[in-house]
Order: structure tokens, then C-alpha cells, then sequence
């Protein structure tokens, strides 16, 4: 029997076992192939990005390893994405720092930034059919050297930062426009004090104004939708940071913006699936950047945790797939870099499989008649039913390859012929 036989073969025996529980298998995969993961570049090459105006990246980022074969030019990155991008099924999105810019050569400040100097990474978004989503860059600078940007003391500095921003949301708008795709155009901040300040509001209130100003140009949704992106510390910023959670939900809710969740911002045992009904309930869209923290704020390959299967059943269960952006956040220089976009992408889509499975109607009416101990017993006899089957059939029909090896081979093929050249 053939390879695609035997999925087939186990495909329709999951159906079956699905079925009785009242699950329609074929509903579940057409219904996670309308879902985009926006995949970050900067896996790519260790947050490196094409400017070179400082010597480290700064306000609390830090990439560990080495593994050979690190993109070095945009066109090693795009092809380096392409590949992880083939291997993954479904149809996706880029999502890219505006550190990133392809400018000739020529050192051209970030304030002074504009679509033209991202036309290539456009231009190739089309031909790959990939929608793009977009990120202002406020470290990896001299002006953000001391860890602070849109809230920092200086005038100037603010000022600088503030121009950055409102470049950033044209190129997002122009992204959009000409993808016919909106941008997620996300403001993160590195902001915050290694111990502990005698001033906390102070620095918020120059961030509020900061951003005001950086919204203040209407921009069309259909073409820019912006974000903004809470933190509970890092390196450097330990004890206080500006662009807290509660200072973000605020914001977002009174100003009608994307509230992004991020899965490492937050303390080791708090966990964003528990956040996100409550902020649907004030907002229109949020943005979720998947990471997987361990210990404390740190970006690790996003794999198939208890917390991602919870994150996606929220998504799931309360039908917000079409209001939750979805995009990854790690950065992991010890691993093969395609390898790790694979891992983490799959991970999520098997996540949201996962959800897309569950009995809703069984466990809602159990849950209803407050019969919680048919419920337990279902969300365990849950976990072990052939998902795995399912998963290995819809990589198959969307022409990817088909369990661990078979990715991985290709990936180690593309390392040994391409990767490997590159000193």
C-alpha cells in the first residue's frame, strides 16, 4: 500500500470515530484552510535585519546560538522563507520590522522611511501570494541606546520616534493597498526602567501623547489596521515598563485599536488564553503573537504546549477566527532557522485543528446541564482520538509533505545545498 493510501485509509477511519461525537471532519479542515499564520522574518536572521546602525539589538533583545546558514541578504531571506512557506500547509503571511528595508545601499533614517524602500519585499508578495503585516522598529539604535523611544524625556528623541511611527503606518497602508490584504501594522516599545522608578505616570503620559500624535493621520482599514503591543518586562527592564498591559487594554479600548497578546510577554505562570474572551468582549480585532516563554521573557519555537491547544480553543469555541489576527514571535539562532518556522507554524495550525475537532455541541450541552463529570470525561477521551490521522490527510491534500521526516528531509536537503554555502 501506497504512502497516500495508508493517510487516506486512516483519514477515513478518524472520520468515523469523529462522526459518532457528531464532528464533521471535512468541515474542520476546509475551515482551518481559510486561516492565515503570519510568520515573522526575523527568525530569519536573528532579528538582524539590513540596516547595521548599531552593534547589538538593545532594549531587552537577545538571540542564543549559532547554527550555520543565517539569511544575509533579502534575497537569502525570501528564499529561506519560501521554502519554510512550502513545507506548511495553507496559504500564509509575512510578517516584517521595518529594519528590514531594502534602501540601495544608501543609510537612510528610519523617520525618513517610506513604501518605495519595501517595493521588492511587495512586489515578491504578490508573485508568492502572501499577505504581509508590518512592525515599526524601536531598538537596534543609537536614539533607543538607553532604553527608552516614544516615552523618553527628550523632546527630539520623542519626536524622532513619533515620525517613525507615522512612515511606518503609510508603508503599512501601502502594503495593504497594494496586496489587497490590510496590514497589521503593530507599535512595540522597548520603554522601561532596570529598577524601580520614583515616577511611573510621567513616562506613560509622554507615551499616550506619543501615539496620539502617530494616530493622528486616518488611514482606510481595508488597507492598515494598527496595533500596539504590551509587555510585562525584559532585559534592562526588569522592574517597570511603560507599555504595560493595563496601560495598552486602556489605550486600545479607548482608542479603537488592536490590542496584541503576546504569549511571552507575560509572568512564567500567566497565560493569554484566559485574556482573550475578556477583550473581545471591549474590541472589535486583536492580534495574537505566539511564542512559547520559558522561565521568563524569552521567544522560544512555538510547539503544540497545553497553553497554544487552550489559546486556539478560545479562538474556536467562541468563533473569533475571523476577529483574532494570528502571527508567530520567536527567535532561535541554535536550531535550523527554516526548521524552526516549520515547527512553530504546524504547531499552531495542529493547535487550531485541535479546537476545530471538539464536540462543541456535546460539551456545551453537557456544560449546560451542569454535568461536569460527562464533561471532564469527554475533554479527556478527547486527547487521545486520531487527530494525528486528520492532520497527516489535510498536509496531503494541500501538497505538503506528510509527517517529520518527510519535511525535515527536504529542509536538510535545502541546508546541504544552500544553507551550508553561506560563510
Amino acid at each position: 500500500m501506497s504512502n497516500d493510501a495508508r493517510v487516506e485509509r486512516a483519514y477515513a477511519l478518524a472520520k468515523d470515530a469523529y462522526a459518532e461525537l457528531g464532528v464533521d471532519v471535512d468541515r474542520a479542515c476546509a475551515q482551518l484552510a481559510t486561516v492565515p499564520i503570519s510568520l515573522h522574518c526575523w527568525q530569519g536572521d536573528d532579528v538582524g535585519g539590513f540596516e547595521r546602525v548599531a552593534d547589538e539589538l538593545g532594549g531587552g533583545l537577545a538571540v542564543t546560538g549559532n547554527y550555520p546558514g543565517k539569511a544575509r541578504t533579502p534575497d537569502e531571506l525570501r528564499a529561506d522563507f519560501c521554502r519554510a512557506v512550502s513545507l506548511i500547509p495553507g496559504r500564509h503571511r509575512m510578517n516584517l520590522h521595518a529594519c528590514y528595508a531594502e534602501t540601495g545601499g544608501q543609510r537612510v533614517a528610519r523617520n525618513e522611511l517610506t513604501p518605495a524602500h519595501f517595493q521588492t519585499w511587495i512586489d515578491w508578495a504578490r508573485e508568492q501570494q502572501l499577505g504581509m503585516d508590518f512592525n515599526p522598529t524601536y531598538f537596534a539604535h543609537p536614539l533607543a541606546a538607553d532604553g527608552f523611544t516614544l516615552s523618553h524625556q527628550d523632546p527630539g528623541i520623542r519626536q524622532f520616534w513619533i515620525e517613525h511611527g507615522i512612515v511606518c503606518r503609510r508603508i503599512g497602508a501601502a502594503i495593504g493597498q497594494a496586496l489587497g490584504s490590510p496590514c497589521v501594522t503593530n507599535v512595540w516599545i522597548p520603554d522601561g526602567f532596570k529598577d524601580t522608578p520614583v515616577d511611573r505616570r510621567a513616562p506613560r503620559a509622554r507615551l499616550r501623547e506619543a501615539l496620539d500624535a502617530i494616530f493622528a493621520e486616518p488611514i482606510d482599514p481595508r488597507w492598515n489596521l494598527d496595533a500596539v503591543e504590551a509587555k510585562l518586562f525584559g532585559i534592562g527592564s526588569e522592574s517597570y515598563t511603560v507599555g504595560s498591559h493595563e496601560f495598552y487594554l486602556g489605550y486600545a479600548v479607548a482608542k479603537g485599536k488592536l490590542l496584541c497578546l503576546d504569549a511571552g510577554h507575560f509572568h512564567p505562570t500567566e497565560v493569554i488564553s484566559d485574556k482573550i474572551s475578556s477583550v473581545l468582549l471591549f474590541l472589535e480585532e486583536i492580534l495574537l503573537h505566539v511564542s512559547r516563554g520559558v522561565r521568563w521573557d524569552s521567544d522560544h519555537v512555538v510547539t503544540l504546549t497545553d497553553e497554544l491547544r487552550a489559546i486556539a480553543q478560545e479562538l474556536v469555541r467562541d468563533d473569533h477566527l475571523r476577529r483574532v489576527h494570528i502571527g508567530l514571535d520567536f527567535f532561535d539562532a541554535s536550531i535550523n532557522r527554516v526548521a524552526a518556522w516549520v515547527i512553530g507554524a504546524r504547531s499552531m495550525l495542529k493547535a487550531l485543528l485541535l479546537a476545530l475537532l471538539d464536540p462543541l455541541d456535546r460539551l456545551r450541552d453537557c456544560e449546560g446541564r451542569g454535568d461536569f463529570t460527562a464533561r471532564l470525561a469527554l475533554q479527556e477521551d478527547l486527547k487521545t482520538l486520531p487527530a494525528g490521522a486528520v492532520w497527516d490527510y489535510y498536509c496531503l491534500q494541500a501538497g505538503v509533505p506528510v509527517g517529520p521526516t518527510a519535511w525535515l528531509n527536504d529542509v536538510k536537503r535545502y541546508e546541504s545545498e544552500v544553507l551550508s554555502q553561506r560563510r
